[in-house]
Formats: C-alpha cells, structure tokens, sequence
C-alpha cells in the first residue's frame, strides 16, 4: 500500500477536499500540518483562530494530525522521508510567499525522488483559469464574473468514510494567543450549521440586507473561507440561482476568486499600486499624519461610522464589508495617508485576513487597483451613515459616548479634505485611465 502526506494549510478540514481524496486513494495517510514561523507576523486574532481551527481539525482526524513547527522546507522533506511517502499532496497556493515556500518544499523532494503534488485550491476556480479569449488576464470584475460562472466548478465531495491514517510523534499546536473577545467555534459542523442557518433565515434578502451594518445580514463566513474550515464550493452548492440574494452573494465568492487571480498574475500588486501611474499620487507621511492615522486607529476621528468601524475590528477581529469601504476612503481621501497604512492595520486585527482581498480592496477605495473606484468618487462619512444606519443602531452600539463632551469634534472638514484629494488626483489624472 502506497503512504503518502496530506500537508495542510489554507484547507482545515475533511470535507470537499481534492487533495485529500486523492491521496487517500493511494493508500495510507498521514495528515500534516506546519507551524511556519512566518505566522508569527499574523495578529494575535488570526493566529488564535489558526489554534482553533487545527484543533478542530484534530478532531476530525481522530487524532491523527501531526502538527510539526519549523521552515516548511526542512519539516516537510523531513516528514516524507521518516514516514517513506512517495508524494506529498497540497492544495495549491498561488499566494507570492505559498508560491515561493512550495517551489522550495518540491525542490527538496525531487532531490530525495519524492513529488509534491497539487490537487484544488482554496478558490472555486483557481487563479489562471479565468482568461479572456486571447489567453489574457481580466482586469475588470464584470466580464471576469461572466466567464467564472461559465468555467464553474465541481460539486462538493464527501469526506472520507474509513481514512487509513498513519501515525507519527507530533508537536504541541501553536500556542493560543489570548485575545479580548470570543473567536467564532472553528470546526466545520458548527461552520456549515451557521452556514445553512444564514441560508435558511438570511439569504434571500441579503442582496438589501448585506449593506446595513446595524443588523445581521452577512454571513460572517470570512474567517473560514480564509482557512479552508469550508470551501466555497460548498456555499455554491446550496445556492438558489432563481433568487436575487443568492446571486449576489455568489458574485460576493467571485469577488474573492477574483482578487486571487489578480494577484497571482500581479504578486507585487500585494503592496504596491497595481496602476503603477499613481506612485505619482502625493500621500502624507509625516508626524502629522502618524497623528491622524493614529486617531483613525483608535477610532476618534469625531465621524461616528468611521469610528465604529474601527472599533468593531479591534474589538471583535472583523468589520462590516461596507463600513471597510467607509473608513478605507476616509483613510486615503480625507486623511491622504497611504493605503498600505491602512491594509497593514487590517491584516493585524481581522480574523479574515486575506492578502489578495484586503490589498486589492484597499486598492479599489484608493483608485488605483483593479475596478478601482474613480478618483472623483469621495465616500462623505456623514452620508453614508445616515444612508446606511439610518437609525443609529450601529453607531450607537460602538460609540455609546456619541453626543456627550467625551466624543471629539471631527478631525478635519470633510469638504475641505474632499477638494484637497481631488486637487491631488488631478495632479496624476494625466497618468491614470
């Protein structure tokens, strides 16, 4: 019987998992996870979800899981010859650091007649597939979308009914970061049972409901996706293609596929402006803009939306979709502080934190990424709360102080700051589209 590794990484779970499946069919298993010291540089959120989710992840193995701690290089090479394993499966990454780090791991294999091999991905259609006629990459959401649906994806399979696991010493999971609030039950039952209760109670109206931060109309699934504890592929099963919410949430999956794409065509566009024209753009990034920025930061710019927001991701490791949107343009237009500024803040404190949709949505606020926001559009923080929490109750449950002398004036005028950018982007507007 041939033995072989499962090395998992961004795909925590036993369900709909090619790779998986695949090395099963071989033969014995031996379940693997690496404890990069690269995680190291995730917030203290991510990581405790990490913790969870490899826990969870345990269980679902019957134990078998072997967590080793080291440069994935050595660990992985070092597995596959203790355990005699042939191949080493994964799901492919197309991340720049995944890219690089398993190149190496096939390298130091080879070089002991070993293989890893790479079946699925964290997307529903992996990056690469999605081109236009010419063989091209798409820039634009739209006509990327008509082609991903066209392309679809496969159903979702079954996780193994009696998996051969193999046996080996492992280390401790990664130690548990202690963070300030309750981290969402990481297993994959609790994750499709929240999953199928969203479906049930919340996605027909979602097309309406996703944009109102003061109630639960998002699914809230980020996290899991961002580890593979479910698979996009199993929420486009259940989907309704007859109902409007249902679509738009798909369009919501694409989005992420996406920005994978873009970013495995484009991988220095994780933190440069993937329209290098707008390098040109004159940002602020002196004493006072530290001030300012740490004012955002802290969530006392005196804009009560912007300041919920903030506030709600230091304090929960997540924030409504469109509130990012709000505080990522008030960050760039009313503050004129870089973007990175801002995406390196997030992926500190969300638990979802995914490099090619938090880089590339900051870029789409800034005007300078893919389907980027025109220069001209300016979101006004006061317009937008009361369109979007009309009643103050998003508002009003992060910033209770709102209307007493303990809450600030506005930092800066909104108007003022608006005519500021729009004289800055005039002054690239040659460069840009």
């Amino acid at each position: 019987m041939a033995r072989s590794i499962v090395w998992f990484r961004r795909d925590l779970r036993v369900h709909d998992h090619p790779a998986l499946a695949a090395a099963l069919a071989e033969g014995e298993v031996l379940p693997l996870f690496v404890a990069d010291p690269v995680f190291e540089q995730h917030g203290p959120a991510r990581r405790a979800l990490l913790h969870d989710c490899l826990a969870a992840l345990r269980d679902a193995t019957g134990g078998a899981l072997v967590v080793r701690t080291g440069h994935p290089v050595a660990v992985v090479a070092a597995a596959a010859a203790e355990v005699d394993a042939d191949t080493v499966f994964v799901s492919k990454d197309f991340a720049p650091y995944g890219r690089r780090r398993d190149a190496a791991v096939a390298e130091a294999l080879r070089d002991n007649g070993r293989a890893l091999r790479g079946v699925g991905s964290p997307y529903a259609v992996e990056p690469g597939r999605v081109t236009k006629d010419d063989g091209t990459a798409y820039s634009v959401f739209t006509p990327f979308s008509k082609r991903w649906r066209a392309i679809g994806w496969p159903a979702p399979i079954d996780a193994p009914s009696s998996p051969a696991w193999m046996e080996a010493p492992s280390d401790p999971l990664p130690v548990r970061p202690d963070v300030p609030f309750d981290v969402p039950a990481a297993d994959e039952v609790a994750v499709l049972a929240r999953w199928h209760r969203f479906r049930d109670e919340r996605l027909d109206t979602y097309h309406d409901d996703r944009n109102l931060p003061g109630i639960a109309g998002t699914s809230q699934l980020s996290p899991f996706l961002k580890y593979g504890v479910v698979h996009p592929r199993q929420l486009l099963a259940d989907l309704d293609p007859s109902s409007k919410g249902h679509g738009v949430f798909a369009s919501e999956l694409g989005w992420r596929d996406f920005y994978a794409d873009v970013l495995a065509g484009r991988p220095g566009s994780a933190w440069q402006n993937l329209d290098r024209r707008f390098d040109a753009l004159p940002v602020d990034t002196d004493g006072a803009a530290d001030e300012r920025f740490a004012a955002w930061c802290e969530g006392r710019t005196g804009y009560p939306i912007v300041d919920a927001g903030m506030r709600q991701l230091v304090a929960t490791g997540w924030m409504h979709n469109r509130v990012r949107m709000i505080v990522a343009s008030f960050l760039v237009k009313d503050l004129h502080l870089p973007w990175q500024w801002g995406a390196r803040f997030f992926m500190t404190h969300l638990l979802d934190g995914d490099l090619a949709s938090n880089s590339h949505g900051w870029q789409w606020a800034a005007g300078c990424g893919t389907d980027a926001a025109p220069y001209f559009r300016v979101f006004n923080p006061a317009a937008q709360q009361d369109r979007w929490d009309p009643d103050g109750t998003y508002v009003g449950r992060w910033v209770p102080e709102l209307g007493s002398a303990d809450y600030p004036a506005p930092m800066v005028d909104h108007v003022a700051e608006r005519a500021e950018a729009l004289s800055r982007y005039e002054a690239v507007k040659q460069y840009t589209r």
